[in-house]
């Protein structure tokens, strides 16, 4: 898959294509439809399957105080975008001076100049050029105007509408099942491992803190079944606490994980520090909970890891699509 980071990367050459445009934050199932889509239709004329979107979301340029947290990082939007099989994506560095394109001036030099699109796939609710001012009419008539078709995803027939937002609402309320439901796998988290207090260490339960910097939404505190990818692509069950770990006092919120049933080997050969690694929540089993000493915290770590070791266990299953809400 080509990826290109500024317009004047794009081949001259390049096209025709079919190409779509969005955040796409979460790559949920919507976005998933909307970029299957641009597959078959690319297929059907022989073309190339392409989207466009941009770094960083817009929300943080016009309003960098109240943006959403982002769902994850561009690196595993783009993986994920990667295995639906698209050609390429480009993603447009977002600024004041792009957002000022009137809708006409933004279809011209993005899906006509550049990518030579072919067609336009886009939903109901499409909004774009300044001030958001286009919408699905002036796509249209753009289209007529410009030379390429335009493909409307019909989004009918669902409860709810798959969105960014659903996932988000989810996350923060730590019902790790909707929010998996929705995105169509288990949410998961990404960043390096650092050196934490160790006071997992000293309890018996050495975990594998990300750095607060790590990609991806943090779900409400508590106390999950997951697993950790490392670098080696190596997939371990683990028990995750997520909060500040109220039995200590001065703990700041961290992600932390503990890889269970470690394999039997010196510490040293099972050194996670540095690592870019994978964090995904599966189950969540409860609240963070304030313990009267480290007594009663460890023999709850235990019950905790024997049940996420349970949930594991279990054979795999794909997220199922959102019941009625």
């Amino acid at each position: 898959m080509h990826i290109w980071s500024s317009l004047d990367q794009v081949p001259a050459e390049f096209g025709p294509c079919v190409v779509t445009l969005g955040n796409f934050d979460g790559m949920h199932r919507g976005h998933q439809e909307v970029l299957g889509q641009v597959r078959v239709e690319a297929g059907r004329r022989g073309a190339l399957a392409v989207a466009l979107t941009f770094d960083p979301h817009p929300a943080f340029v016009h309003r960098p105080e109240s943006a959403p947290g982002q769902i994850m990082g561009l690196a595993d939007k783009l993986a994920v975008m990667e295995k639906l099989g698209l050609d390429g994506v480009l993603v447009v560095p977002y600024t004041l001076e792009f957002a000022q394109q009137t809708p006409e001036e933004f279809v011209r030099n993005v899906f006509v100049d550049t990518l030579h699109a072919c067609t336009v796939v886009v939903g109901h609710d499409v909004r774009f050029g300044k001030g958001n001012t286009g919408d699905l009419a002036t796509m249209v008539e753009l289209g007529t105007t410009l030379g390429f078709d335009v493909v409307v995803v019909d989004d009918e027939g669902h409860d709810r509408r798959w969105s960014s937002t659903w996932v988000r609402e989810a996350l923060t309320s730590g019902d790790v099942d909707t929010a998996a439901q929705v995105l169509g796998r288990w949410h998961s988290m990404s960043g390096e491992v650092v050196h934490g207090a160790a006071r997992g260490r000293d309890l018996g339960f050495p975990t594998a803190n990300l750095s607060p910097d790590a990609c991806g939404i943090i779900p409400a505190d508590g106390i999950y079944a997951g697993w950790l990818t490392d670098d080696h692509g190596h997939r371990w069950p683990s028990a995750i606490s997520v909060g500040s770990n109220p039995t200590f006092v001065g703990v700041s919120r961290q992600v932390e994980a503990f890889v269970i049933d470690r394999p039997e080997e010196p510490v040293e050969a099972f050194d996670l520090y540095g690592q870019h690694v994978v964090v995904e929540f599966v189950k969540r089993l409860r609240g963070m909970v304030a313990y009267t000493g480290p007594e009663a915290l460890i023999e709850q770590m235990h019950c905790d890891v024997d049940e996420s070791r349970e949930i594991l266990q279990q054979p795999p299953v794909r997220p199922a699509s959102p019941a009625s809400t």
